[in-house]
């Protein structure tokens, strides 16, 4: 028992000091009236030791330790840092192979379940040509529980078990949107595919969705791009909504077909090693003085947010949707051996004007949004959903056309107090369901509709972006913007 006790402490000790380094031990030294980190230590060895010794039952040590993981890296208090054990490794290593069986939903979890915020699992985004995606789950949305059990008391690692499984298996979630709005999803597990984007010319508009920032984003990219070269495209919309990011790297080369020069993204940690640039290269480029506008929404995060905001920093595009996600952190994982690793943010990243947006997220240029439901639209798309009559009907009718989509959107408008287009969009989306070439809904989607406006008065479009502020210049008026009202509140007492 000793011997199991000293390697778990052995581990954790040599982790701490791998990590920390001689900072910690300086800034232990200076400050007397802390304890050392060997002192802490020390404690967390007795109790562990203790507890081995006098607990009621007999404990299995490796419980006690991965306790103490996991407790160490939640009381830090951020979401993207964590303890991961061999089961969790093997989510992610599915996920970095890109196919695993699940519904197609990117998902967060807050640590500290709190009685006026339960820690249910949010939704950051719905992948592309998913379950989760085409039962019209959105960015924002809260699953409250899965297959009828509350998410709030679930551990991260609880609701991968239970949302993850074999392909055709099915899953319920309840989803909360907004404060009231609650209603039941019945889902089938699909294989899940990892995709990079999906590309089209509307008109001589040439469009691209970028799914997620994998290797292959960037030369996938630059297929779209060539494609559009040979449609004699004039202008070009990157669709980055509910893209949920991915990897840095691919969003500096994404960025570096539009930038030539200049700053790209920066970070900045504690530690010397966790401090870089990167910049564009002008051989890399191949979007020259074309108009470009960029969509992104709430579900728009990290590498997104670094892509969007590098090209509005550096006058190349302008930005169309809502505020974006807001995840300005920088991971690592880093592995202690025996199947287990650990993530955790080290650093931040900063635009090319030098602004973080964690927490804060990219406001866009020009903001679009959905009409929000009022109480009683509400109250029909539960019983919409509940009802599971569109997937019914579509089933019963599998070669509906636009005027058949229409036609049933209309009847279904008699029974169920929703707007048409919203009808026709879900009625759309059962109907695609199985299609995967399905690129754009401009039927539906507004904010595409917007940025195609925008992109058509050209003698304007220049100015625009050339006199749309930097993230900086955003930030600081909104930091003059708090200081005048701080100001007015005081002039009021």
């Amino acid at each position: 028992m000793k011997k199991i006790v000293k390697k778990a402490n052995s581990i954790l000790s040599i982790f701490l000091l791998s990590i920390f380094a001689s900072q910690c031990f300086a800034q232990s030294s200076v400050n007397a009236d802390k304890k050392s980190n060997f002192q802490y230590l020390k404690k967390l060895n007795s109790v562990f030791d203790f507890v081995q010794q006098n607990y009621v039952d007999e404990v299995d040590p490796k419980i006690l330790y991965e306790g103490a993981m996991k407790g160490l890296m939640e009381s830090l208090n951020d979401p993207y840092t964590s303890y991961l054990d061999e089961s969790i490794q093997r989510d992610l290593s599915d996920t970095t192979a890109g196919h695993f069986g699940g519904v197609g939903l990117m998902i967060s979890k807050a640590f500290e379940s709190k009685p006026d915020k339960p820690a249910y699992v949010e939704v950051s985004s719905a992948m592309e040509d998913t379950p989760g995606a085409r039962a019209g789950i959105q960015a924002g949305d809260f699953i409250v529980e899965i297959d009828g059990d509350p998410t709030d008391v679930m551990t991260m690692q609880d609701v991968l078990a239970h949302l993850r499984g074999k392909v055709g298996t099915p899953v319920t979630v309840t989803i909360l949107r907004g404060k009231t709005l609650r209603f039941k999803v019945d889902l089938v597990r699909a294989l899940i595919e990892v995709p990079t984007c999906k590309y089209a010319m509307i008109g001589k508009t040439g469009y691209v969705r970028l799914i997620q920032f994998t290797p292959e984003t960037a030369p996938r990219l630059q297929d779209a791009i060539d494609y559009f070269k040979e449609n004699s495209y004039e202008s070009m919309i990157l669709d980055l909504r509910d893209n949920g990011g991915g990897l840095i790297t691919s969003a500096v080369n994404v960025v570096d077909k539009f930038v030539d020069e200049g700053l790209i993204v920066s970070t900045k940690g504690r530690l010397d090693f966790q401090n870089s640039s990167y910049s564009a290269s002008p051989e890399k480029t191949t979007v020259k003085n074309v108009p470009v506008v960029v969509l992104i929404n709430k579900g728009s995060a990290s590498a997104s947010e670094i892509v969007s905001g590098a090209l509005k920093d550096h006058h190349v595009a302008y930005l169309v949707g809502n505020v974006s996600y807001g995840k300005g952190s920088v991971q690592q994982v880093i592995p202690l051996g025996n199947d287990e690793e650990i993530k955790m943010t080290i650093a931040r990243y900063y635009s090319p004007s030098d602004t973080n947006i964690d927490k804060v997220g990219i406001v866009p240029d020009l903001e679009v949004s959905y009409p929000k439901l009022s109480d009683e639209n509400e109250k029909s798309y539960v019983k919409l959903m509940e009802a599971n009559v569109i997937s019914e009907y579509v089933e019963n009718h599998p070669d509906m056309t636009e005027s058949d989509i229409a036609d049933y959107a209309r009847q279904l408008k008699t029974e169920y107090d929703l707007e048409e287009r919203l009808l026709r969009r879900l009625v759309r989306m059962q109907v695609n369901r199985h299609k995967s070439d399905i690129v754009y809904d401009l039927d539906f989607d507004i904010q595409l509709n917007a940025a195609l406006e925008i992109l058509s008065d050209k003698a304007s479009f220049r100015e625009k972006v050339e006199n749309a502020k930097t993230l900086k210049e955003l930030q600081v008026m909104n930091e003059e913007k708090i200081k005048e009202e701080k100001a007015d509140q005081k002039v009021e007492e």
